[in-house]
């Protein structure tokens, strides 16, 4: 029975967001709509499924809720901090650095999902990724101490991801 939930819903999440993506889009629901995204979103994932043979294999949404949560108040916080350094600091006052993070994570989703938390979070930008995968560039807007900003990213972000992308 798991083989064959397997092979029809290859994505299930992709398959969830596929339907709900196409309901929004509709900007009216009825149950025909919903059918009919439900229908896109076990075929798209299915037709694609091949293109996508070391996909995730365990995944745990439980955790990332609570992930979401913190990146959500993470950018809260980061907006007022970066709002102070614009109105208070003159540019030669800053101290903006480029940190290379080396990281533990392996799986390509687990690293873009990490590049994606950076960038979303004012003063921190991903910039780039080593050829092997295994270190992430990124630039902080105000880092009087690069260490402490790598540090923080291991430990607030790349740790939380380990335990959701299994």
């Amino acid at each position: 029975m798991r083989s064959v939930f397997n092979w029809l819903f290859p994505h299930p999440l992709m398959t969830l967001l596929l339907a709900v993506v196409w309901l929004i889009l509709q900007n009216d629901f009825s149950y025909g709509m919903a059918v009919f995204g439900l229908i896109l979103g076990i075929i798209i994932p299915r037709a694609f499924a091949a293109w996508w043979p070391d996909r995730p294999r365990s995944f745990r949404m439980g955790r990332m809720i609570p992930y979401v949560l913190l990146v959500l108040w993470d950018i809260m916080v980061a907006n007022v901090q970066v709002a102070w350094i614009v109105l208070t600091r003159r540019n030669r006052n800053l101290r903006p650095a480029w940190v290379v993070v080396p990281l533990d994570l392996r799986q390509p989703e687990a690293i873009t999902v990490l590049a994606g938390t950076i960038t979303l979070t004012p003063g921190t930008v991903s910039a780039d990724i080593s050829n092997t995968g295994h270190y992430l560039l990124v630039h902080a807007l105000d880092a009087p101490d690069p260490d402490a900003v790598r540090d923080d990213i291991k430990s607030r972000y790349e740790a939380r991801l380990k335990e959701i992308f299994v």
